[in-house]
């Protein structure tokens, strides 16, 4: 995917003048840099949430799936139901495995969200997006707030469904990384004075 001199700004505010990066089709890229640097931003750019200047072209073919910031689940259904609800047709593993996989109990999985916790909510909506039909998914701090042995879990599972998919990943902690990626964008003093 080749994003050519892309410019956005809130107003005044200067997110990003002129970025011009590669980022590889079938792989993981990293997107990193301090709080504010535009990282949440660029991804609302590249899913097509956000207007902005310049071109992105040669992106990998199919939708776009991703896991924002915010868990954005439907908090009176189940984890499997809200997992059910984003799937068009057969879905192309097991569900209820695929959620158990990541630390969750079957009793978990089948209870209204909004009894789960925010690590339990997370991984939900981490196996939501991967239920969905994509050729690019965008992770937004995937991992915040899932204790250590359940991150590693939901990594392998990220890993086992990713393969040959193009994948973003956006995180200011690079060192709390359980995910295997191919390389980094680094936003680091391309955006001044930037804001999400």
């Amino acid at each position: 995917m080749r994003l050519s001199n892309i410019s956005k700004a809130y107003g005044d505010i200067i997110v990003f003048d002129d970025l011009s990066a590669e980022l590889p089709n079938g792989a993981v890229t990293q997107i990193s840099g301090e709080s504010g640097c535009g990282k949440t931003t660029l991804l609302r750019i590249i899913a097509g949430f956000e207007d902005y200047s310049g071109e992105i072209t040669d992106r990998t073919p199919g939708k776009i799936s991703a896991v924002f910031q915010e868990d954005r689940l439907f908090e009176e259904l189940s984890a499997l139901e809200n997992c059910y609800l984003v799937l068009h047709g057969k879905p192309h593993f097991d569900i209820v495995e695929a959620l158990v996989s990541t630390g969750l109990s079957r009793e978990d999985i089948s209870r209204p969200v909004k009894e789960l916790s925010g690590g339990m909510k997370r991984r939900t909506a981490i196996v939501r997006s991967l239920c969905a039909d994509f050729g690019i998914l965008l992770l937004d701090e995937p991992f915040k707030g899932i204790d250590p042995d359940n991150k590693l879990k939901t990594a392998a599972l990220i890993e086992a469904y990713t393969k040959g998919r193009t994948v973003l990943l956006v995180t200011h902690d690079t060192a709390d990384i359980p995910l295997k990626t191919d390389g980094v964008l680094s936003l680091r003093g391309i955006s001044k004075n930037a804001q999400k």
